[in-house]
């Protein structure tokens, strides 16, 4: 279970801090994993947030292509999450490519990074293919000042039960309080990038398992 946790320090001397803690299970069974503490970056913007959407494809903007229901890339479903969401922060959508991440090549992801390190945002959420968006988040790693999260969905945008548009809500809330780094928001958790795989049997995202 996880819980939010402010502490304010002005008459105690604590510093001020935003965490993301994992609270104590009852029942949890004796010897289980904990998740390590997450920090947050501690951020209060007194200008107006501005976040890039980069959009490259995947199954999240995938629409049937004929009668026999097979599926390609189609426009870009960010720009209508986000009309629905009635969002206030400010945003721009760039689509940089209308790929299944399977065919998602080392120079799509060079050019990925070479957007980014030539751009003057500080905040990025790209939609990306589920099958190697872990491949692109490790592939972006190292990019100084930028909040970036990947996110994309296990159904298209398009059908009425989709994870699309929490998974891009989700992207939105975390890329505005992490730390700059590379991060993936699925399956209803923030993950490091290098930290996370998907696993396909489950049709699910998860931490990779540290050697025994």
């Amino acid at each position: 279970m996880f819980r939010f946790d402010k502490a304010v320090g002005a008459a105690t001397g604590v510093p001020i801090d935003l965490a993301l803690r994992v609270a104590p299970a009852a029942g949890r069974p004796a010897g289980a994993r904990s998740l390590p503490l997450l920090r947050l970056a501690h951020t209060w913007h007194a200008s107006p947030m501005f976040i890039r959407f980069l959009t490259t494809g995947g199954t999240i903007d995938k629409i049937y292509f004929d009668a026999k229901s097979r599926f390609e890339v189609g426009e870009t479903q960010v720009h209508h999450i986000l009309q629905e969401g009635l969002v206030t922060f400010d945003f721009d959508v760039r689509s940089l490519f209308h790929k299944d991440s399977l065919d998602m090549t080392d120079d799509d992801r060079r050019a990925i990074r070479d957007f980014i390190t030539a751009d003057d945002a500080t905040h990025y959420v790209i939609t990306h293919g589920t099958d190697t968006m872990p491949e692109t988040a490790s592939a972006l790693a190292g990019l100084d000042g930028r909040s970036i999260v990947l996110t994309g969905a296990l159904s298209p945008a398009r059908f009425r039960t989709t994870d699309a548009v929490f998974n891009v809500g989700m992207a939105v809330a975390a890329v505005q309080v992490v730390p700059p780094g590379v991060y993936i928001a699925m399956s209803g958790q923030v993950f490091a990038a290098g930290s996370v795989r998907k696993n396909r049997d489950e049709n699910r995202f998860e931490l990779i398992e540290p050697p025994a």
